[in-house]
C-alpha cells in the first residue's frame, strides 16, 4: 500500500491495523543524541487511548509502546527509530458481519473498489488506531521543537454548537477535562450534550484547533510546499477531518482587504504584527507570529441506529452496528492534530536549514 509515508527529512511510516497484531511507526530523519526513553511518547499515547471515560469507546487498550530500534545508552542514534503497540483488547467477532455490506460514512466500499480486498476488522488501516504511529512519531518532534522554543498546544475548540469561551482558557484543562476543551464550563455543558447524544444512539463532531508558538520567519516555501498547504494536508489524513483553516480562515472570505490585511510594526525591535488573520503564514511561509489551525471533524460514523445500505451482491438493505466505537472522535483526535502538526513543523525546520548560503557555511566551516 502507497501513501503510509509523510515527511522529507524528518519521515514517518506507519504501519499495522487496527485488529491485527500490533500498530507502531518506523521514524526516520530523526537527529542523533536526543535523549529519548518510551516514557517521552507513552505520555501523548496516554491522551489518544480509548476508554478513559463515557465519552470514548468503551474499547480498553493500555497503548503501551516499545521502543525497537534507533535508541542507545537512551539517545537517539540517528538512525531509523521503530515504535510498536500491540493490541490487546480487539474483538473481531464483532465486525464479521461487515465483510459482506458497507457502512455508511466507512471506507468499506471505497477500500473493496481500490483493492478489490479489504480487512473489514474495525476498519483495518481505516482504523482511527492508525493515529497510533502518528502520536508515537509526533512525540519524538515535539521533543525536538521544545528544546528549539517551539510549542505546539491543540485542544477542542466546539462540540456540535458548543464553544469555548477565550476569555475562560485555561490550558492545564486541556488533559483534565473528557472533552479535552480548556473551558470547564464548556466542558461540562459539552459533555451533558454528548450523554444525551449517546441516549439517542447518535454521535457528534466538533472543532479542534492547534496553535504554535515560538516558529521563526521564513520557514516554508512560497509555491508548492507552501507551510500552510502541507499542514492542511498533515491534518486532512486525519480521519474524519472535513475542512481545514488557516487563521481568519473561511472568514476571510467575507472580510475585506482593510480589516483583512494584517499591519506590521516594531516591537522590541523585532518586525511585528498587529493583528493575526493570517494566522503565522504568509505567503506559504511562517511570518513569526502564533500559527493557528482549525479543524473540523464530523460526527462518528458508526452509530448504533437502523441505518440504509447495500450488500456486496448489490441488494438493499438495513443495517445496525455493532462494536465498540467513539460517540465523538474529536478529544482523543486532539492529540494527532497536535501531532501532525509537530511533525510537518520539524520537517520544515530541517528542509529549510539548507534555504541560505550562509546557513551551509555557518554550519559546515
Amino acid at each position: 500500500m502507497a501513501g503510509s509515508s509523510f515527511g522529507t527529512i524528518f519521515k514517518i511510516t506507519t504501519w499495522g491495523e487496527s485488529h491485527g497484531k500490533a500498530l507502531g511507526v518506523v521514524v526516520d530523519g530523526c537527529p542523533a543524541g536526543l535523549p529519548l526513553c518510551e516514557e517521552d511518547i507513552q505520555k501523548y499515547l496516554n491522551r489518544r487511548k480509548p476508554g478513559q471515560s463515557n465519552i470514548t469507546t468503551p474499547r480498553k487498550e493500555a497503548d503501551e509502546v516499545e521502543i525497537l530500534s534507533g535508541i542507545f545508552e537512551g539517545k537517539t542514534t540517528g538512525t531509523p527509530i521503530s515504535l510498536m503497540v500491540r493490541n490487546t483488547s480487539q474483538i473481531s467477532k464483532d465486525y464479521s458481519d461487515i465483510a459482506s455490506y458497507y457502512r455508511p460514512g466507512h471506507a468499506d466500499y471505497t477500500f473493496d473498489e481500490k483493492y478489490g480486498f479489504r480487512d473489514y476488522r474495525g476498519g483495518g488501516r481505516s482504523s482511527g488506531r492508525e493515529t497510533i504511529g502518528r502520536v508515537a512519531a509526533g512525540a519524538i518532534a515535539c521533543k525536538i521543537l521544545e528544546q528549539m522554543g517551539i510549542h505546539v498546544c491543540a485542544y477542542t475548540r466546539s462540540i456540535g454548537n458548543i464553544e469555548i469561551d477565550y476569555d475562560k482558557f485555561d490550558s492545564s484543562l486541556i488533559t483534565a477535562t473528557k472533552t479535552a476543551m480548556p473551558d470547564a464550563d464548556a466542558d461540562k455543558e459539552a459533555v451533558a450534550f454528548l450523554e444525551d447524544s449517546i441516549k439517542k444512539c447518535d454521535s457528534v463532531g466538533g472543532v479542534m484547533e492547534c496553535v504554535v508558538t515560538g516558529m521563526p520567519a521564513g520557514i516554508g516555501d512560497p509555491v508548492f510546499e507552501k507551510l500552510d498547504a502541507n499542514l492542511a494536508k498533515a491534518i486532512m489524513s486525519i480521519g474524519a477531518v472535513k475542512a481545514v483553516e488557516i487563521g481568519d480562515g473561511c472568514a476571510a472570505a467575507k472580510a475585506l482587504g482593510s480589516s483583512n490585511n494584517d499591519f506590521f510594526c516594531m516591537t522590541e525591535g523585532q518586525i511585528g504584527k498587529k493583528t493575526n488573520h493570517a494566522g503565522g503564514i504568509l505567503g506559504g511561509m511562517s511570518d513569526g507570529s502564533p500559527i493557528i489551525i482549525r479543524a473540523s471533524v464530523k460526527p462518528t460514523p458508526s452509530i448504533f441506529q437502523t441505518q440504509d445500505t447495500v450488500n456486496k451482491s448489490g441488494e438493499e438493505i438495513e443495517i445496525q452496528i455493532k462494536g465498540r466505537h467513539d460517540p465523538i472522535i474529536v478529544p482523543r483526535a486532539v492529540v494527532v492534530m497536535e501531532c501532525m502538526t509537530a511533525i510537518t513543523l520539524l520537517d520544515a525546520l530541517m528542509i529549510n536549514m539548507s534555504a541560505k548560503m550562509d546557513s551551509l557555511l555557518e554550519f559546515y566551516k
